[in-house]
């Protein structure tokens, strides 16, 4: 039985045993409102005490070290060891007890793992991230060949919610053709809603990765998640993977 929050999310992957992963979600904190009640982002204008004690919990509850980036929707990838208040958007580790975390509240949190349970990664795409290349970049740092690696996507905002314009869908189907399926036009002209899964199954696909697990909830939709466009001034919840 899980000692975490009832509502966590335990990714449905075929993972080897001791590659350990969660989400959490908006249950189990100290933050007051907006951010009510387990924000974990420490740069949305929630106290910092609050958001001390949140990671904290965490911390506790997952018995490893949480290695936390400053997220910047770019595509730099760094070793999850060094990832303190670094600059990036994706980490990685080979080293037991240590969490990849990345901070979401509608972009899509994407999870790794090798077959031998021997690597993890986990890397923030929001569509900057996807298309400029994150994904990529946390696949050439494994440095795993792609029919060892497992992938899970994480809660991030729906295709019925995700509204883009034009720009958008041909930043990803210039170096994608195929994308052109991942955008259905909008009631609004000259508007896209996109499929923020459907494209990161492109991307990786395109790398050879075919084990790619999870996807379909939408953070928007389920009151579970922190969402930025539900609620602008929002919290973050987390996304976890770690060998244990």
């Amino acid at each position: 039985m899980s000692p975490w929050p009832n509502d966590w999310l335990l990714p449905d992957w075929p993972a080897p045993a001791n590659v350990r992963a969660c989400v959490t979600t908006r249950a189990g904190g100290v933050s007051l409102a907006p951010f009510e009640t387990f924000n974990l982002g420490d740069h949305v204008g929630d106290a910092p005490a609050a958001v001390a004690e949140n990671r904290q919990r965490l911390q506790q509850l997952l018995g490893c070290e949480v290695s936390w980036l400053a997220q910047v929707h770019s595509c730099d990838v760094v070793p999850a060891a060094v990832a303190a208040g670094v600059v990036a958007d994706a980490s990685w580790s080979t080293e037991r007890g240590r969490a990849c975390a990345v901070l979401t509240a509608d972009c899509l949190p994407v999870l790794f793992c090798d077959r031998a349970g021997t690597r993890v990664a986990a890397a923030h795409a929001g569509w900057r991230g996807l298309a400029g290349g994150v994904l990529e970049n946390t696949l050439a740092a494994l440095d795993v060949a792609p029919q060892e690696l497992l992938v899970w996507l994480g809660p991030a905002i729906g295709p019925q919610a995700f509204e883009v314009g034009a720009e958008v869908r041909q930043a990803f189907v210039e170096a994608h053709p195929q994308a052109s399926v991942a955008f259905v036009p909008s009631v609004n002209a000259g508007r896209f809603m996109a499929d923020l899964y459907a494209l990161a199954r492109i991307r990786l696909a395109a790398q050879g990765v075919a084990a790619v697990h999870g996807g379909g909830l939408c953070t928007f939709s389920d009151p579970r998640f922190y969402s930025y466009r539900r609620t602008p001034q929002t919290g973050r919840f987390a996304s976890l993977v770690w060998l244990d």
